[in-house]
């Protein structure tokens, strides 16, 4: 059930990740920024569909606000009348209000004009937030910041 954008909250961590690195674990549909210490601010997230997850080690590679928005060739193949090009602000761009874009580029951590869709399997790989999650992550992170991503 997908909690509300107020949601994300300081929580225990345990782990080998150092500060400041983002972990993703799509099981559980939760993005966690590691502060340190045990501690970890945890967000809620939806995460790729069946057959479009990946696990892996990633890092920022580009930080985005209002995003313009240009389908993957297996979105436009899926959804051939989706447009070429989505203007960053426009209620209908699927990136929302920020994106972090990860190497290799094919994926982003990103907000969402579909708010409900958050806490669910339902993207191409990309990791969705809500926009006032995703503004505040944006604001913590840095180009190279680690991101890893677990089943």
């Amino acid at each position: 059930m997908p909690q509300s954008a107020q949601a994300r909250e300081i929580v225990g961590f345990s782990g080998t990740y150092s500060a400041g690195t983002i972990v993703v674990r799509t099981g559980e549909r939760s993005l966690y920024y590691v502060l340190g210490g045990g501690k970890a601010v945890r967000y809620s997230v939806g995460v790729g569909m069946a057959g479009k997850q990946w696990t892996g080690t990633s890092m920022i590679t580009g930080k985005y606000l209002q995003p313009a928005w240009s389908p993957p060739a297996e979105v436009k193949r899926d959804k051939p009348s989706i447009p070429n090009l989505i203007a960053g602000g426009s209620p209908r761009n699927p990136m929302g209000a920020a994106a972090l874009t990860l190497s290799g580029g094919q994926y982003a951590i990103h907000g969402t004009n579909m708010p409900g869709s958050i806490g669910g399997f339902v993207s191409y790989g990309c990791i969705r937030m809500y926009n006032q999650d995703v503004l505040d992550l944006y604001s913590r992170v840095s180009f190279g910041t680690t991101v890893v991503v677990t089943r």
